[in-house]
């Protein structure tokens, strides 16, 4: 047998393979159609567009009793002035505090009666009329009045404003993320997608995010009760230590389709190609804006005494963390810099102080670095000690001004990089 017969059985193989593998592929996305199209969880009626067909007075309206608005209840009342007392608020379902995940459960708020405005004195007042007033001894009036008001009984007042909802942005970046269509077949509602998206948030350390164009024709974050007609995963390019690589983007595609298949999506998957190469061109800008500057607080004298040290730090402003950091936070109770002792948490004395500052997670406004030597000139006065570099050199305020320089420089090129220091995109890549 020659190599070209050997040649075209192996071609021939390969084809039949090929042939049978594409029809088990069919087989697999009918069967997937098949089984959405009769399963029992039907969307709801209510979400479906169009208007509802016509019907006689005299026909029921089956959707009558699946209404979601509260019927209004009215109570009796003294006085009409009562009226908008008397109507108990339902609990409120607000949108994701700024930061938090956005396929975290939303949060139910109930207001509390004890943190409710002082506003009863009024309802109180008009309640109890006055000794010398006809109807104060009237068994009658009285018996009404205890009825009117026992449904104010532990009754909030007024909701609590609204958690304002956490920005599309700040979860799904083009910038930094990789982005990936999905469309489906339908609008989709989020509490039914939501489990599956929650099934794929991250691949080796890179966060995945998702969110939904709404039918207000916003991009939202996948929350109970909303209802989206697009979907958009993204995954992020690069963190503080590695870049997206080709095992966890193969990971990311195809963990994806089977969320797409359970929910009745089709992902758009961009080019693996593409892809790799600007997840290394972010990390190399991370990896080159990556700073953490240091400035160390030496004793001059005997070591200091850890539980003198720690109440000198606190007066000095520190926060004090389970694992023993000492934490200068800023006005929003973020962290500013940090401080280290240098030794473990059992030590009685150190002789040497280190303060840090992140410098691409700290905002210019803030001037991080300006407050951070000025805290160590304060604790050099306070504690008789001496600021040095690493190697124990004495650091004199001109070296700190061309530090500081630097450090105005370094806030520039992030600025140009539309990576601003202290921003979202900033911590999320260098967090």
């Amino acid at each position: 047998m020659t190599d070209l017969q050997m040649s075209l059985i192996a071609a021939s193989g390969v084809f039949v393979a090929g042939v049978i593998g594409y029809n088990k592929w069919q087989e697999y996305k009918a069967r997937k159609s098949v089984e959405r199209a009769f399963s029992s969880d039907h969307d709801d009626v209510l979400m479906r567009s169009g208007a509802a067909p016509s019907r006689t007075p005299a026909e029921p309206d089956p959707v009558a009793p699946l209404s979601r608005d509260p019927i209004e209840r009215h109570e009796p009342v003294l006085d009409a002035g009562l009226d908008a007392a008397m109507t108990a608020p339902e609990p409120q379902l607000h949108g994701l505090a700024p930061g938090a995940d956005a396929l975290a459960e939303p949060v139910v708020h109930v207001p509390d009666a004890a943190a409710a405005p002082a506003a009863p004195a009024p309802i109180q007042a008009a309640a109890a009329p006055a000794a010398g007033s006809p109807a104060a001894g009237s068994p009658a009036a009285s018996s009404d009045t205890a009825e009117t008001l026992a449904p104010l009984a532990g009754a909030p007042l007024a909701p609590p404003p609204p958690l304002p909802p956490q920005p599309a942005e700040t979860l799904v970046d083009p910038l930094i993320d990789c982005l990936i269509p999905m469309t489906p077949e339908g609008a989709l509602r989020g509490e039914r997608i939501l489990p599956a998206l929650l099934k794929l948030r991250r691949v080796g350390n890179k966060p995945v995010h998702y969110v939904g164009l709404a039918v207000s024709g916003d991009w939202e974050p996948i929350v109970h009760g909303g209802v989206y007609t697009k979907l958009q995963a993204g995954v992020q390019l690069a963190t503080r230590t590695t870049a997206l690589n080709e095992l966890e983007y193969s990971e990311m595609v195809t963990r994806l389709r089977a969320v797409a298949d359970e929910i009745g999506a089709e992902p758009e998957v961009p080019d693996m190609i593409e892809v790799m190469s600007e997840a290394r061109n972010l990390h190399r800008f991370v990896a080159g804006h990556d700073a953490q500057l240091g400035v160390n607080l030496a004793s001059k004298g005997a070591p200091w005494a850890m539980s003198t040290l720690i109440g000198a730090l606190e007066n000095a402003g520190f926060d004090v963390r389970p694992d023993g950091r000492f934490v200068m936070p800023d006005e929003g109770k973020n962290v500013l810099f940090t401080l280290s002792t240098n030794v473990t948490l059992g030590a009685d004395t150190t002789s040497r102080l280190t303060l840090l500052l992140d410098v691409p997670c700290v905002a210019p406004a803030k001037d991080g670095f300006g407050r951070m030597v000025a805290c160590a000139k304060t604790l050099e006065l306070r504690l008789d000690g001496a600021i040095v570099d690493d190697f124990d050199q004495p650091l004199p305020d001109a070296t700190l001004e061309e530090i500081a320089g630097q450090v105005r420089e370094f806030y520039q090129e992030m600025d140009a990089a539309d990576i601003p220091a202290g921003s979202t995109r900033a911590l999320r890549l260098f967090s």
